[in-house]
């Protein structure tokens, strides 16, 4: 009994240490990065029930940064093996992009406490999935790899694609409604029998299970939730009203002196968007209310004028630099940067 109540003991030492562990990261930016500067004061041209928070732009960023992370793993994994990816490179860019961001934050009202609360907790998980994925990828994967051999198995061609396809996914759908059991049956269906496919079905079907059940409370817990808004209202100025309204998902609401207001689909989709109209001439006067706004810029430099946040992508090469300008020049940045421009944070 002294000998159980001795190891309980250690264990729970190691779990406080590895909780206080998670969260120092945490605390480096409530201490170390706090918001600066004061909003201006301005009325939107829009109505109010369509005015997005000005802060939203720059704290939606580190969500995406899971995206990019998830989509950088499935190219490093493409042609090679999950030991290959820098985990640690992963997760420290999570919390590198906050600290600017939320300095950056004073000036839009501030990092308030309940994004706090869901960066924090949205970085802690991610935090915790690489490092565990990182310690049985270093160490077990690693070796399964040494037994397979140069060639690729069945399940690692495979295990790549449904990296690729979940990251394509989380562009415009939340995580938690990704199918993870399908991707189970799928592995344990396409499984050839050799060590390294065992090995696979395995490893990535444990994690899959504990995904799909972490996914399953998270989908019950906001089932009561109103869903965030899917679209919002922008001002456009330089093309007409039909060319506008052409455009799949939008909708022409008015035409006021500064510009015409129109109705847009959010997320993934604004940015094919925007780029599409500011080719064509498009220029842009006000964003769900808003003046400024974060976009993501790759580029094969290291820094870049400007920007509040760069580092370097894994798998697909380059930099990704975080540029945050006035919507009214956010056109223009469209034209210079053409295709590098990875993503407009809308909100």
């Amino acid at each position: 009994m002294r000998r159980l109540l001795r190891w309980l003991g250690r264990l729970a030492a190691l779990l406080a240490l590895a909780v206080a562990g998670l969260l120092l990261p945490v605390g480096y930016v409530e201490v170390m990065c706090r918001p600066q500067g004061e909003p201006e004061s301005r009325a939107p041209l829009i109505a109010a029930e369509w005015v997005r928070p000005a802060g939203r732009t720059l704290m939606t960023y580190p969500e995406w940064h899971i995206v990019h992370a998830y989509d950088d793993y499935a190219e490093v994994i493409r042609q090679g093996d999950p030991h290959d990816f820098g985990y640690l490179q992963a997760v420290g860019g999570f919390w590198g992009a906050l600290c600017p961001l939320a300095q950056a934050s004073g000036a839009y009202g501030g990092f308030d406490w309940e994004t706090r609360q869901m960066i924090y907790t949205i970085g802690v998980s991610f935090t915790a999935e690489l490092l565990l994925k990182a310690a049985y990828e270093e160490t077990l994967g690693r070796a399964a790899t040494w037994i397979r051999g140069d060639d690729r198995a069945a399940l690692d061609d495979l295990s790549a694609r449904q990296a690729a396809d979940y990251a394509r996914f989380l562009q415009q759908v939340p995580w938690y409604r990704w199918d993870f059991a399908r991707d189970r049956a799928e592995l344990a269906a396409a499984a050839t029998g050799s060590f390294r496919d065992t090995e696979r079905r395995l490893a990535l079907g444990a994690e899959m299970r504990a995904k799909g059940a972490y996914a399953g409370l998270i989908a019950a817990a906001v089932a009561g939730m109103e869903p965030d808004a899917l679209t919002m209202r922008v001002i456009v100025t330089g093309l007409p009203a039909e060319v506008l309204a052409a455009t799949e998902g939008v909708q022409v609401i008015t035409t006021r002196p500064e510009g015409i207001e129109v109705e847009t689909p959010r997320y993934r989709a604004f940015t094919g968007l925007a780029r599409g109209w500011a080719a064509a001439g498009a220029e842009f006067v006000e964003i769900a209310g808003n003046e400024d706004i974060l976009f993501s810029l790759i580029s094969d430099s290291p820094q870049e004028d400007g920007a509040l946040y760069s580092a370097a992508r894994q798998g697909h090469g380059g930099y990704r630099h975080l540029m945050l300008v006035r919507v009214d020049d956010l056109a223009g940045a469209l034209r210079r940067h053409g295709a590098a421009v990875e993503h407009i944070h809308d909100y």
